[in-house]
């Protein structure tokens, strides 16, 4: 059984090895970009809780990037067909993401998401309240012992519980490799106390069975160097590119981070693939910034203008 593993995986790897480098002129040349806005419907994704927040929905904010970032490359890339996961406030499974993705042979998958970072519950003393309490004593004895239950009045303090916003903002870029998080993000992760292994990148209520690579295994080595070489650069390349236009904005830029588990749908689309964490939805400044007009352009302006870099380079490359 594990020699037939082997072989087959060997068998695959060859394959995909010839692939590339027989299209490798082809696979330089973009021809459709896929642009997925993260979560929707009944799964809300991340949303603001904290005290003053405007109770924003991470599906909506990347929805309404998503819209403004098709528009834009469409402007943009006239001669190249840009495909959006969703148009509407829809349910889909990572799955299916991926899925229309590869159906419809996407050359870049750009994935849309808003952030959470860890925060604390504090109190607020908010008043008094008067409390009924009993006091307990007793009368006679033996067999004519009684339980005497007498009233009485307390004022209490009242306390309302919240949510702390978190302090820092910015946009970080994720893509599918060796784990690795920037210097600045960690910072961020860390602000409450909370390790990195806590930090949840993309939650989903998908419950769907999605088999995990083990990576540590031979074969599940084989097929993260056989992505590297195909797809990995590229999505660094893309990432870079992207950071680096949003440092342009004077937005915080927390660099690019990478991930073998947490994000599923970077891992199954088979095209260069990147996770844009377009600001902290539980970060006032950010809040605001991602539910603003000016804010979503700015953001798919980036993006753009990043998708554009990579779209010269490439053809740089193969003149």
């Amino acid at each position: 059984m594990l020699k037939h593993t082997i072989k087959l995986f060997s068998t695959i790897i060859i394959v995909l090895f010839f692939q590339s480098h027989g299209n490798a002129q082809k696979n330089n040349q973009l021809k459709t970009i896929i642009v997925d806005a993260g979560h929707g419907g009944e799964d809300y994704g991340a949303t603001g809780d904290y005290s003053t927040s405007l109770k924003s929905k991470e599906k909506d904010i990347t929805l309404a990037i998503s819209l403004k970032l098709v528009s834009i490359l469409k402007e943009k890339f006239p001669e190249l067909n840009i495909i959006p996961t969703r148009t509407t406030d829809i349910y889909q499974t990572v799955t299916q993401k991926a899925n229309i993705a590869n159906e419809n042979k996407g050359d870049l998958f750009l994935c849309i998401h808003a952030d959470y970072g860890p925060t604390q519950t504090e109190r607020k003393q908010v008043g008094t309240e008067t409390v009924k309490r009993y006091k307990i004593s007793y009368s006679g004895t033996k067999k004519n012992r009684k339980k005497i239950s007498t009233a009485y009045y307390v004022d209490e303090p009242k306390y309302i519980y919240y949510r702390k916003p978190l302090l820092r903002n910015g946009t970080s870029v994720w893509i599918f490799a060796a784990h690795k998080t920037s210097e600045k993000l960690k910072a961020i992760m860390l602000e409450s106390g909370h390790d990195e292994s806590n930090y949840q990148i993309e939650s989903t209520s998908d419950s769907s069975n999605i088999d995990q690579i083990n990576f540590s295994t031979p074969e599940g080595k084989s097929i993260a160097q056989v992505y590297a070489k195909r797809y990995q650069e590229k999505s660094d390349l893309l990432a870079r590119l992207v950071n680096n236009e949003v440092e342009k904005t004077n937005r915080p830029a927390l660099g690019v981070n990478q991930r073998q588990v947490g994000i599923w749908v970077l891992q199954a689309t088979k095209m260069p693939s990147i996770l844009i964490e377009t600001g902290f939805i539980n970060n006032p400044e950010d809040e605001i910034y991602l539910n603003s007009e000016s804010g979503q352009t700015e953001l798919a302006n980036s993006i753009a203008q990043a998708v554009l870099n990579y779209k010269e380079l490439l053809e740089k490359k193969v003149n």
